[in-house]
């Protein structure tokens, strides 16, 4: 993934003032902000040049872990570029009505700041100068020039760690006639081991880890940890314990591999399991993906893990 602006239940809030002031004590955020966490923010931005340097505050305190560099952070948010010129809204995912996956070891150093500590349930709002923004090169596509100021209130919803597993009822496999899989631990990718036959020819799905969260919706967001190999010879192409962190998907809407689209909608939340895809499910309709290795005639083997859904 690559930076950008735009970037497992959030912990239950007690009650809040309907105003939050953004601006007391330590460095100044310099701007306001309305409403409580979890409901679209009404954020008052001064006029004027920002003042120089990073600053950021928590109105809401959340609970549970909070976030360190190289987590995922699930949050929804509101991002305006502040400079002499006036302010300007730049995206919400309150407009969207989807959260955001932030990749803290991706997105620009100042959101990675912001993020720091912060808890599921947490409200943060940020002021990132142009240094720890886009520099001095902006983005253009962004409209986000290079003496552009970011403001971001963020609504955190999930933190998960490089660490992150499913978490359940564990349902051993013995069927010989697929793939079986070893418990890597906390952190550690699942061996995956493929039998000396053909691929079966539909798309198998098996529960290794039943989970006991919420049911997995068309177009939700969700977390995963995942592993990916070859029927052919039990090679890996991708994992994402292989990159040291965990990944984030759009499902039911064509943003993955039919195969995945199909398997994961209605499992639920903890859940680990195991995938077999066919190749029209695959790669074939793109007529295979030469940089992952992957040949259109290939069917593939997937343990996934499900962290959480959005």
């Amino acid at each position: 993934m690559r930076r950008r602006f735009t970037a497992v239940s959030a912990a239950v809030l007690s009650a809040l003032p309907l105003f939050l002031a953004a601006g007391c004590g330590g460095p100044d955020v310099q701007v306001s902000v309305k409403g409580a966490p979890g409901q679209r923010p009404e954020v008052r931005i001064p006029k004027g040049t920002p003042k120089d340097g990073f600053a950021s505050k928590v109105l809401a305190k959340g609970k549970g872990r909070g976030a360190r560099k190289g987590d995922l952070v699930v949050a929804d948010y509101v991002g305006y570029r502040w400079s002499k010129d006036g302010s300007k809204l730049l995206a919400s995912s309150y407009l969207t009505g989807q959260p955001e996956a932030f990749p803290t070891w991706e997105v620009v150093p100042g959101l990675a700041k912001a993020f720091e500590g912060a808890r599921p349930g947490a409200r943060v709002v940020a002021k990132i100068p142009p240094k720890q923004g886009y520099g001095d090169a902006g983005d253009q596509g962004r409209q986000i020039g290079p003496d552009d100021t970011l403001v971001y209130v963020l609504d955190v919803r999930g933190v998960f760690t490089p660490s992150a597993m499913a978490h359940g009822t564990s349902k051993p496999l013995s069927d010989p006639a697929l793939p079986q899989v070893g418990d890597g631990g906390a952190g550690q990718a699942p061996s995956i081991t493929v039998p000396k036959r053909p691929a079966p020819k539909a798309l198998g799905t098996r529960t290794l880890v039943q989970g006991d969260g919420p049911q997995v919706r068309k177009g939700q967001l969700l977390a995963l940890q995942y592993k990916g190999v070859f029927w052919r010879n039990g090679k890996e192409f991708d994992s994402s314990w292989t990159a040291g962190h965990p990944h984030a998907v759009t499902i039911g809407t064509g943003q993955v591999i039919k195969g995945w689209d199909q398997a994961l909608l209605g499992q639920r939340v903890g859940s680990r399991l195991l995938l077999v895809v066919p190749p029209a499910l695959a790669y074939k309709p793109l007529g295979g993906l030469p940089q992952a290795g992957i040949r259109a005639d290939d069917s593939l083997v997937f343990v996934v893990d499900i962290l959480g859904a959005f």
